[in-house]
């Protein structure tokens, strides 16, 4: 599984961000600037936006544009992020993206609101969901891409001045993709736990929108981008299985339904111990959720809950170098999961090492790994930590991954 797009902005970008609040879990250097990092992350996310631009734009030398966005399916398909070095607005890594922010947002609130940057996650958040409530306009409807990629990419210009065209594409009941439906449903449904505290009508909107799009993908199975080609060069699926089981977990998380336990405990696939959690595989974070069910006692430990939680442990042992199948470490000990683009599986593995150290600590457990050490939640954030770092500065080389924030 790679990222095909030029620069993989939705992915990697909204992963900088839940990588930098693991980091904030706990205490940082004071020569460490992190806090600076988070605003620059999430000021990249204006500069990044689509559509007719707010009063409050910060990256004030950004404009208006794509502001004809649907028009040629009579829908008004405007806002949303742009994905990469491109004018391109595919569906599916922006739907993760969603999920993933607002996960931070869930989980990281304290730390965000200390560093005075949790209105601006909101709004990010907003900027996002509310293009994914645009693209949904009926139940078993759903947008998911925004222009041709392959003319759009053979023409770089700025968003404000671009030519090309910008056909809409979607999925329905002839055109399936339970993979998109199911990841929407999952970002809609993360969301509205996000925007509960302050904003509870908007988050019974996105509610009402994730338990429409799940049913979409379980009535319509099949991967989206064999009903959008055009997506398949960029982001193609490989399943919407995982999908599923992601929207049932958030959507249990988010309503406390029964009927969405009860499509994770009758799932046939669990997924497995993963090798990444990305993108086009979540089969970790719906694992990494049911745990803390498990936790939480709110589901019994045994049976397919039980093989959720040790799935995600098994991965966790594996990133710790404590597992069967250690993940790769560079000589600097950064996680190595991938060639292309490698840094976004190593901050969504340490985005779910934090989250998971959160929930060990919340009730005072450890994880026992297959060589029969143990894991406490100071291990999983230590080594979360110590990835961040490397995002930083690329040990032995001291060079930066992420330019223009930190002093080498």
């Amino acid at each position: 599984m790679s990222c095909i797009s030029s620069q993989c902005f939705i992915t990697i970008k909204s992963i900088c961000i839940v990588l930098l609040l693991s980091i904030t879990c706990g205490a940082v250097s004071a020569n460490s600037n992190y806090g600076e990092a988070l605003t620059k992350s999430l000021l990249y996310f204006e500069a990044q936006r689509s559509g007719k631009l707010p009063l409050d734009q910060r990256v004030i030398w950004r404009g208006d544009s794509a502001l004809r966005d649907g028009s040629d399916a009579h829908v008004d398909l405007t806002g949303g992020y742009y994905d990469a070095g491109d004018n391109m607005k595919f569906g599916f890594p922006l739907a993760f993206t969603t999920t993933m922010l607002a996960w931070s947002s869930v989980e990281m609130e304290s730390q965000l609101k200390a560093h005075q940057e949790h209105g601006n996650t909101l709004a990010a958040l907003r900027w996002a969901t509310d293009y994914l409530i645009k693209a949904h306009p009926e139940p078993n409807v759903l947008y998911g891409q925004v222009g041709d990629a392959n003319l759009d990419h053979a023409c770089w210009m700025r968003p404000e001045d671009m030519t090309t065209p910008r056909p809409s594409y979607r999925i329905d009941p002839q055109h399936p993709g339970a993979d998109l439906a199911g990841e929407t449903a999952a970002a809609m449904a993360a969301a509205s736990l996000a925007f509960a505290p302050s904003d509870s009508a908007y988050a019974k909107t996105l509610i009402s929108h994730a338990k429409e799009l799940f049913e979409f993908a379980k009535d319509y199975p099949g991967v989206y981008h064999n009903s959008i080609p055009n997506a398949g060069g960029f982001y193609p699926s490989s399943g919407y299985e995982d999908e599923l089981l992601w929207a049932a977990a958030w959507l249990h998380r988010a309503t406390g339904d029964q009927t969405y336990l009860d499509h994770l405990t009758q799932a046939s696939n669990s997924g497995g111990a993963r090798s990444v959690f990305a993108w086009d595989d979540k089969f970790l974070g719906a694992q990494v959720l049911v745990a803390k069910l498990v936790f939480e006692g709110k589901v019994k430990n045994e049976g397919k809950m039980i093989e959720y939680k040790s799935m995600a442990e098994q991965f966790i042992c594996n990133c710790a170098q404590k597992g069967f199948n250690n993940v790769k470490k560079t000589p600097g000990g950064l996680l190595w999961f991938l060639p292309w683009d490698n840094l976004q599986y190593t901050a969504t593995a340490s985005f779910a090492l934090a989250t998971y150290a959160k929930y060990l600590e919340a009730a005072q457990t450890s994880i026992q790994c297959p060589n029969g050490d143990v894991l406490q939640a100071s291990d999983l954030l230590n080594l979360a930590r110590a990835q961040v770092r490397q995002a930083f500065v690329f040990f032995p080389f001291k060079l930066n991954y992420v330019l223009r924030i930190l002093k080498t």
